[in-house]
């Protein structure tokens, strides 16, 4: 079995001298939406232009994002939506007999243990992104307790580790009780601009919110803060999701105009529209919105949902980081970008060149 502590720590990282991870599998619950996901799939079909066989296993691959998936990568949908399908991965594993494993975010690590689990020596080396908060606010005290005992399990059965930003790497190295220099850094590549930008008719002004319609984002909040603005603006959410009637509901008995289109396959030029671009979350793992929003020089208020959210907002200049639960704080930063405050530059991406980095880890994870 491949542990990440284990005897290979002394292994050579230079790709040169091995034989190359040809093949690669990775998987996902659905494609209705959602930022691991649409990463996942601009790295495979990254992957796959640079010479390799990528291969996901979906549960259900009917959902919007499935436009985004390249010609070139091979899917086998599992027929049912539940994360419980995914409980089929070792079998597709152990048929296909792939050079290495993706996981590509936090919420997939336990399918990437039962596959550990039930393939065991012939299990291919397994790499794991961190995409989601480590420390959750919504968790009490036994479940938090629970959280961090599992992710001490982590080490046990994954081979690598990335995290997606410098900060996010100290967290995990302290939360799975690793060594820093074992954490490679590797952001997500960064949006690319769809062919065809379907998009409503939006207002001529407006605050922006892309995301998911889940508890998690915390919409409510931002709901709430728009009538105590000095002038009458309507928000726009990019997203879909178990909360689209409440928030609309919530809305309309406090006289905010909103509009909720659904997902949209690229929200960029939403983003290039708007006025500012709120975030609310109770927690994230790196935000990749900011980083979007500020490509396109739109400002950003952000609520402190995640260590990253420093690291992308990295100068007043960007945008306005406020603490989850002040309201009047989110109000006054909104009023200042919505007043007469420079917008800002364009802020080029990073992520680049993510997925040859990528490809040179799990090379380096090859047997010579």
């Amino acid at each position: 079995m491949w542990f990440l502590f284990g005897g290979d720590l002394g292994r050579s990282l230079h790709p040169s001298k091995m034989t190359g991870a040809r093949h690669i599998l990775s998987y996902a619950q659905t494609l209705r939406g959602g930022g691991v996901e649409r990463a996942l799939l601009r790295l495979a079909g990254e992957w796959a232009s640079l010479g390799r066989r990528v291969t996901l296993v979906i549960g259900d691959p009917s959902g919007p994002l499935r436009r985004e998936i390249s010609a070139a990568v091979e899917v086998i949908p599992l027929g049912a939506s539940g994360y419980a399908a995914m409980h089929a991965l070792p079998r597709h594993v152990k048929a296909l007999r792939p050079d290495l494993l993706f996981c590509a975010g936090s919420h997939y690590t336990g399918i990437a243990a039962w596959t550990r689990l039930r393939l065991g020596t012939t299990c291919p080396p397994i790499v794991a992104k961190v995409s989601n908060a480590l420390e959750r606010p919504d968790h009490g005290r036994l479940v938090a307790a629970a959280h961090a005992a599992w992710l001490r399990q982590h080490p046990r059965f994954l081979d690598r580790v990335v995290a997606m930003s410098e900060a996010s790497a100290e967290h995990v190295a302290r939360a799975m009780r690793l060594s820093r220099s074992l954490i490679p850094v590797i952001p997500n590549p960064p949006a690319q601009r769809g062919a065809e930008a379907s998009l409503p008719a939006l207002p001529r002004r407006y605050v922006l919110g892309v995301g998911r319609l889940v508890p998690q984002k915390r919409w409510d909040r931002l709901i709430d803060a728009l009538p105590h603005l000095h002038q009458r603006i309507p928000l726009v959410i990019l997203g879909e999701g178990e909360c689209r009637a409440a928030l609309a509901a919530q809305a309309e008995a406090g006289g905010v105009e909103l509009l909720l289109p659904g997902h949209v396959a690229d929200p960029i030029v939403a983003m290039a529209g708007a006025a500012v671009l709120a975030l609310t979350s109770d927690f994230e793992g790196v935000p990749g919105v900011l980083a979007e929003s500020l490509s396109v020089g739109t400002p950003v208020v952000t609520t402190d949902c995640a260590p990253a959210v420093a690291e992308i907002v990295a100068s007043p200049s960007l945008g306005t980081i406020v603490p989850r639960n002040d309201g009047a704080a989110l109000a006054r930063a909104l009023d200042h970008w919505l007043g007469d405050a420079v917008r800002p530059h364009p802020v080029a991406p990073r992520g680049a060149d993510s997925a040859s980095r990528y490809l040179q880890l799990f090379d380096s994870l090859m047997p010579v």
